[in-house]
């Protein structure tokens, strides 16, 4: 893999790694296997999309190992799983969230932005930083259909609910999200169900953003109250509102940039840890919209 994204060849004998071709394939070669060596020496597992993303960090000239750059492990699940940010963008997005009262994270599927903001809202928790996590999302998608679905009111919207339960799952372990939630410490309701309320010393997070009306992101940031901490996340290219609907999360950016306390972090395709053939879509999908953009110009 190594020698397709730098041209260089490479033989393996023994312990010798001998890299060959012109001075940059061979250079870029050479640093790219010193960043994969660092990352297996602090522990990280080393696949097909941590390579693209060193030989992507190679190219753009940065210096530092990426084991260095990415920082120290966020948490620990249960499972022994070690949470840490696998992007500088991820990286980033960690410290605004430390750091802001309001942390707005846009940009495409797979970049981590829901997860990252579940890890550090149970982080919150455990630290007696916060006394709750709330967990809301538009329900959206499924619009008149959920009359149709079978169930009482929750066990309608659990499905459009699901990839909140996931996360926490995965960083608290099923018993303990469970005991949680019948004691009301944590909270998955849709949005609908914050309206009226305020929010004192909890750590709430608003999935699928996008899917917001202005009077929604605005009826939902005007809930939170002393002593609490807010993530906004979506996708802006992704929004399922009705055709001539405007998106709270994009009108929200023109309204309350500048302001202090609440920061806006965007990612982008580099920043996409799922398999490396999604972030390779996404870009496809955006270079075919720039070019449809241009034509309609």
């Amino acid at each position: 893999m190594i020698e397709r994204l730098s041209g260089a060849k490479i033989v393996a004998r023994g312990a010798e790694i001998i890299v060959t071709g012109n001075e940059s394939a061979v250079e870029a070669s050479t640093r790219l296997i010193e960043q994969a060596i660092a990352l297996v020496r602090s522990g990280r597992k080393v696949g097909q999309g941590e390579i693209e993303y060193a030989f992507r960090l190679v190219n753009e000239g940065h210096q530092p190992l990426i084991a260095e750059v990415l920082g120290d492990v966020v948490m620990t699940t249960p499972r022994g799983k070690q949470i840490k940010a696998k992007t500088l963008g991820q990286r980033k997005y960690l410290q605004l969230i430390r750091r802001n009262q309001i942390i707005f994270g846009i940009g495409p599927a797979g970049t981590g932005k829901t997860y990252l903001a579940v890890v550090m809202a149970v982080q919150a928790l455990k630290n007696k930083e916060v006394n709750r996590i709330i967990l809301t999302r538009p329900a959206v998608e499924a619009g008149e259909k959920l009359g149709f679905l079978p169930g009482d009111l929750q066990e309608k919207v659990d499905p459009y609910l699901r990839p909140l339960y996931d996360g926490l799952f995965d960083t608290m372990g099923a018993e303990p999200t469970q005991k949680y939630m019948e004691r009301g410490i944590i909270e998955i309701a849709p949005l609908a169900y914050m309206r009226g309320r305020t929010l004192d010393d909890s750590f709430i997070i608003l999935d699928e953003a996008q899917n917001t009306t202005p009077e929604q992101m605005k009826m939902f940031l005007t809930r939170i109250g002393f002593g609490s901490k807010a993530v906004v996340t979506g996708d802006i290219t992704q929004v399922d509102l009705p055709r001539g609907a405007n998106s709270g999360l994009v009108t929200v950016q023109k309204i309350l940039q500048g302001i202090e306390g609440l920061v806006f972090h965007f990612f982008t395709t580099e920043d996409v840890v799922r398999n490396p053939l999604v972030g390779r879509i996404i870009r496809a999908y955006e270079d075919y919209e720039g070019r449809l953009g241009q034509g309609n110009e």
